[in-house]
């Protein structure tokens, strides 16, 4: 497989009785897609129902399903807050700003579509949906299945690695550059450690998306410096005496503790229980309807 791609398709890994399953990261597509059309100001005209994530999910979907042409398409979504999270680090995630009113308007909808459109929909009260992905993965590759984890969340690159690679949709800032697909070449390429160490690379860093400090003043450079060096971020913690640079060393030995709950905090959790249906077809006549309920006639 080749590191990093841009366009095109993922080889094919499927063998006799094995599938590839497209595991799709519910909020994070939802939120690109509400940006991707906000401008649009979308709405249902007889009654102003904004319907422009609507728009965007459905042409994302569709691309999915006709780039990657899944045996089995699942969606995750979060479903109230993470408990583990939550308990470890109370202010986690709490740097976001509320959720767009016209995505909670129309989250429900997009649920709705998304399961007419054959898609099987995941959620589990107080599990964030990033850990239902990883066990989905961890089940699935198990057992033989290929699995394209969608989502732009760099934590998912600890998962890459053998039947399974991350594909990225285009950032809003540059979308021309389109669909990205990762393998485990492509995540040390772009992060510079390979995917077994993305968390122990994280803890170090912090992650601003989820509000998780890292350690004051230590970038990407310097934690992929350290852990090409010491080979983990135990040994990091474990070597702050002979650490270079050496301004870091009281720093490591009084935050260590904090650090490794860090690494608690971004290694995804996989013992969560998770079963599937029996695999939805879309309902085409169904979102017809939909589509001419919701006025969105161009789609």
């Amino acid at each position: 497989m080749v590191g990093l791609l841009f366009s095109g398709g993922m080889p094919d890994f499927r063998e006799t009785n094995s599938m590839r399953w497209l595991l799709v990261d519910g909020f994070n597509l939802v939120f690109r897609s509400h940006l991707a059309m906000e401008r649009s100001n979308l709405r249902r005209q007889s009654d102003q129902f904004p319907t422009g994530a609507l728009h965007g999910w459905i042409k994302s979907l569709q691309d999915l399903r006709e780039g990657q042409k899944p045996d089995r398409s699942v969606v995750f979504f979060d479903l109230g807050g993470s408990d583990r999270h939550l308990a470890v680090l109370p202010d986690y995630k709490g740097q976001r700003d509320d959720t767009p009113e016209d995505i909670v308007l129309q989250l429900p909808e997009i649920k709705k579509l998304t399961v007419l459109l054959g898609f099987e929909v995941v959620e589990k009260r107080g599990v964030e949906a990033d850990d239902l992905i990883a066990t989905a993965v961890q089940k699935l590759s198990a057992q033989g299945h290929e699995c394209i984890i969608v989502s732009a969340d760099k934590d998912f690159g600890q998962c890459v690695g053998g039947s399974v690679s991350q594909l990225a949709p285009p950032p809003t800032a540059n979308p021309a550059l389109g669909w990205r697909h990762l393998d485990a070449s492509g995540v040390e390429e772009k992060f510079g450690v390979p995917p077994h160490l993305i968390a122990d690379y994280l803890a170090l860093i912090g992650d601003t998306s989820d509000n998780i400090p890292g350690l004051k003043g230590v970038g990407p450079k310097t934690a992929v410096k350290w852990l090409k060096q010491y080979g983990g971020l135990e040994a990091i913690l474990s070597s702050a005496d002979t650490i270079e640079p050496a301004r870091f060393a009281e720093q490591i030995k009084n935050e260590a503790e904090r650090i490794r709950s860090n690494l608690n905090l971004v290694r995804f959790q996989t013992h969560f229980d998770l079963e599937f249906g029996d695999s939805p077809s879309e309902d085409t006549a169904a979102v017809a309807d939909f589509l001419l309920t919701m006025e969105m006639h161009s789609t």
